[in-house]
């Protein structure tokens, strides 16, 4: 096949990369996207959406369970987790053919394979028809990122799983061990615990969900304790020793170790870039620990190259994936974008409760050497909130306490993963604590939680 020639080839089209392509094309480009496996990247397809599938599903099984609570009878409860899988992977289907139709209406040329920079400006594509070469003068990397394998705890798809063998599960977990207790790790606990597993999470740092302000941890703590699941932090798993139908794991904690049976073991101990067979090396591209080195917007230090999402590194979320497509696009255009500030960009956990967070945790803030004002709302202070049947919860503000800046937004309850967009337009407006006091949030709602949040921080809170 002859060479075609674009203005701007991406490799990859998961969320950072088929909205570069997007953008690219709205800006007038000429646009080839590459991808090797499904239109819409790990996110769409094995990740962010069918893991909220799943665990919408367990939701409301939750609440079928919690019925008599509401004034309402509900018996004969159970699930057919098969039917719960397929749900999931129709909506991750929906939404990869709605990426199809997207860059097709854009008018991006899709090649399908795998694809190796040979040279400056220059793609070669393995696919099932043979070699296809492309040329552009800007490359933008979008390969993503996949479940990191420790040694001895590597996943076999039977009795130990990684994230993917987790949305179609080859059977019901009765005694489930999750190592690892990031967003992917409880996201799993959470609704294998809700369907009645018997879950036990490993967290290796000295408390789970490590990224999180430590007050929020610790109130999700009690409440996935008082849901059954069992925690043990600051602890490892030394070796797995496989059988047919069961998993013995050596359990490190502290002095002690100690042998545990289970019949399902789930690894969530982070992720690696997708950096191999792209030819990187050979171009003089950077790789840190298995992410691309890039500067504020994205260039790799190599002419014409750059790198987004995943593969440039933490934090590691689509939506910033995406944002930094739009800003790459909109430079190679030759337009003057902002770069991402990572610290403006909204973490969210979709466990039960649900956890959401933006800036700095109390501790971060009190390290960088701010004299801060910490508010705390809780939800049991919420009309809305008890309405629900969602008492249990927390808001958790900290502002500079010189200039009024919001510094960071925590929040670990019902709905908190869509209140949140709050704090983070908030930021990005460089708010002060006097313009979300002056602001008025509608009642009854959830929300009012923040306003209080930010009342509690100069002591002003009305209902608490």
């Amino acid at each position: 096949m002859g060479e075609q020639s674009f203005d701007m080839i991406v490799i990859g089209a998961g969320p950072g990369g088929y909205v570069a392509a997007i953008r690219g094309a709205q800006l007038g480009l000429r646009v080839a996207v590459v991808e090797r496996e499904n239109l819409g990247g790990i996110c769409l397809n094995w990740g962010c959406i069918p893991t909220k599938a799943l665990l919408r599903s367990a939701e409301i099984y939750h609440y079928m369970q919690r019925a008599g609570e509401y004034g309402l009878k509900a018996d004969g409860l159970g699930f057919d987790l098969d039917a719960v899988v397929k749900r999931s992977r129709k909506v991750a289907g929906q939404l990869n053919a709605g990426v199809g139709h997207l860059l097709k209406k854009n008018k991006v040329t899709v090649v399908m394979g795998q694809a190796r920079v040979t040279g400056p400006g220059q793609v070669s594509v393995a696919g099932e028809t043979g070699e296809t070469r492309l040329t552009a003068p800007h490359i933008v990397l979008a390969t993503g990122a996949r479940a990191r394998d420790l040694p001895g705890l590597e996943a076999d798809g039977k009795r130990v799983w990684s994230y993917r063998h987790a949305l179609v599960p080859p059977h019901m977990p009765g005694r489930l061990l999750v190592i690892g207790s990031g967003a992917i790790g409880i996201e799993f606990a959470s609704f294998y615990n809700a369907l009645g597993a018997d879950v036990t999470v490993i967290e290796v740092m000295d408390r789970i969900l490590p990224v999180e302000d430590a007050e929020i941890s610790a109130f999700a703590k009690k409440q996935f304790e008082k849901q059954g699941m069992h925690i043990l932090e600051g602890a490892s798993v030394a070796s797995l020793e496989r059988g047919a139908d069961h998993v013995i794991a050596q359990i490190k904690q502290g002095e002690k170790t100690s042998s545990e049976v289970f019949d399902t073991v789930i690894s969530a101990v982070g992720i690696v870039g997708n950096v191999e067979d792209l030819g990187l090396e050979a171009l003089g591209i950077t790789i840190d620990r298995t992410h691309v080195v890039t500067d504020d917007y994205c260039r790799t230090g190599v002419e014409g190259i750059y790198a987004i999402g995943d593969l440039a590194g933490a934090p590691w979320l689509a939506h910033k994936a995406s944002h930094e497509g739009v800003m790459v696009a909109e430079l190679i255009a030759r337009g003057h974008p902002h770069p991402i500030k990572p610290d403006s960009i909204a973490g969210c956990t979709y466990c039960h409760p649900q956890i959401a967070s933006v800036g700095l945790t109390e501790a971060q803030a009190k390290e960088q050497g701010y004299d801060i004002k910490v508010g705390r709302f809780p939800f049991i202070g919420n009309g809305k909130a008890i309405a629900l049947g969602e008492p249990e919860g927390l808001v958790k503000t900290v502002f500079d306490a010189s200039t009024g800046a919001l510094l960071g937004a925590h929040m670990v309850g019902a709905e908190v993963t869509e209140l949140i967009q709050g704090y983070v337009v908030g930021r990005q407006l460089e708010t002060t604590e006097e313009d979300l006091m002056q602001t008025v949030f509608p009642h009854p709602t959830l929300s009012e939680m923040m306003h209080e949040s930010v009342l509690d921080a100069w002591g002003k809170a009305i209902h608490f």
